[in-house]
């Protein structure tokens, strides 16, 4: 189906009433999803759901997400196969080439006719548009990068908070020793947001010619150097995932990370007030870049009943619902009503995560970027840490990688 006939497709489904025409049996609607903690479970916003609308079954199926790359693989081959299911929650990072496949059907007429749009901030309509001017996404949760700080640490050599390069710099160093390392960086899948905080922050830009200037060799040089020369990363760095560089803030072994709230009662839990959050340095010239973390829901135009998946994605973006899936996710309500008297986290982490959106920025939307992120940036960050090739390489292979 070509983009043109979906678009003119969406609209005329959307101008009919939102409602479920198969009042003799229900219709079932497949919803993949993921949650971090695996023992946390959506059945009973499925279960009210449900009874609010015995005409529609919502089969949920929780995928295991794994930094996104054994999700977004699946999510692919079903779409392939032809059997994909109705709605999935989505990331940015896919979008342009879940278009490409012209999986997705476009949301602006749903969204136009609504009541909940207006519980939405007008800033994450912004984010939520696609290039193309249409919406495909509908947002359902959100985080902003930040960076944990030990505080006790810091408080017992007297330094200063991170605030820019030259005082994370110090003390990284100063942290580093007696089995401590300064920062615990992520070099596998998912640390490409590591990597733009200091790179991306520090002068480079995603955009043609960007990544290839002397200030962005010169960011990337320094960012490598955090690891080969000055040491200030644990020895298993390069391989590290999300796992690892939580584990080792719990174990004691590193005074700094990148994450977001979503890890804050994992980490107070062993941690407790020894820890806080600001927001992520900022660069020699003044600039700061940190990942905003989008997760959405999208329904696929193999779905037979779109109607009914739209009933159900908005439910999950009302306020009420919308509270209640974050608080299994640890990530933040989309809903402005949902996010007051917020209690699912410290108030600490949440002031850091609403400090950062000044600074929040998304990769690309372009087909290049979901490679980049699972296995461009990965892959090549690691063979610069492993010396196989050199921090200015590295920045060629991804100018290469997004603009040929």
């Amino acid at each position: 189906m070509k983009r043109r006939t979906m678009l003119a497709g969406a609209a005329a489904l959307a101008a009919a009433p939102l409602a479920c025409p198969h009042a003799q049996r229900p219709v079932t609607v497949r919803w993949w999803y993921h949650l971090d903690d695996p023992t946390a479970t959506p059945a009973k916003l499925v279960a009210d759901f449900e009874q609010a609308n015995p005409d529609i079954k919502i089969q949920a199926e929780p995928i295991p997400f794994n930094g996104g790359a054994d999700y977004d693989a699946r999510l692919y081959t079903t779409i392939i196969a032809g059997n994909a299911p109705d709605t999935a929650m989505v990331k940015f990072v896919n979008q342009q080439r879940l278009l490409e496949m012209e999986a997705l059907r476009p949301l602006d007429d749903y969204i136009a006719a609504w009541p909940g749009r207006t519980d939405i901030s007008e800033d994450l309509w912004r984010l939520h548009r696609n290039k193309d001017g249409h919406r495909y996404y509908l947002p359902l949760q959100y985080v902003v990068l930040y960076m944990y700080v030990r505080q006790d640490w810091f408080a017992q050599k007297n330094l200063p908070m991170p605030t820019d390069f030259d005082k994370f710099l110090n003390a990284a160093k100063a942290l580093t020793g007696d089995n401590r390392w300064g920062f615990g960086m992520r070099g596998g899948i998912g640390g490409h947001d590591h990597w733009g905080t200091f790179v991306l922050g520090g002068g480079a830009k995603l955009e043609k010619g960007g990544l290839v200037t002397p200030a962005a060799l010169a960011a990337n040089r320094w960012f490598i150097d955090l690891w080969r020369v000055h040491k200030v990363f644990p020895p298993s760095a390069p391989s590290d995932s999300f796992l690892q560089i939580v584990g080792n803030m719990k174990a004691g072994r590193t005074a700094m990370t990148i994450h977001h709230l979503g890890s804050a009662n994992e980490l107070v839990a062993v941690l407790g007030d020894s820890l806080t959050a600001i927001p992520v340095p900022r660069g020699p010239a003044g600039g700061a870049w940190t990942d905003f973390g989008d997760g959405s829901n999208a329904i696929f135009n193999q779905s037979k009943n779109p109607e009914a998946v739209w009933k159900w994605i908005s439910y999950l973006s009302t306020s009420a619902p919308n509270v209640v899936f974050n608080k299994l996710s640890n990530e933040v309500s989309v809903t402005t009503s949902g996010g007051k008297n917020w209690d699912a986290q410290p108030q600490r982490f949440l002031d850091a995560t609403v400090g950062s959106l000044p600074i929040a920025q998304t990769l690309p939307a372009t087909p290049q970027t979901a490679d980049f992120s699972l296995t461009v940036w990965p892959q090549t960050t690691q063979k610069a840490m492993l010396g196989q090739v050199s921090p200015d390489d590295m920045m060629q292979i991804f100018e290469k990688h997004f603009f040929g």
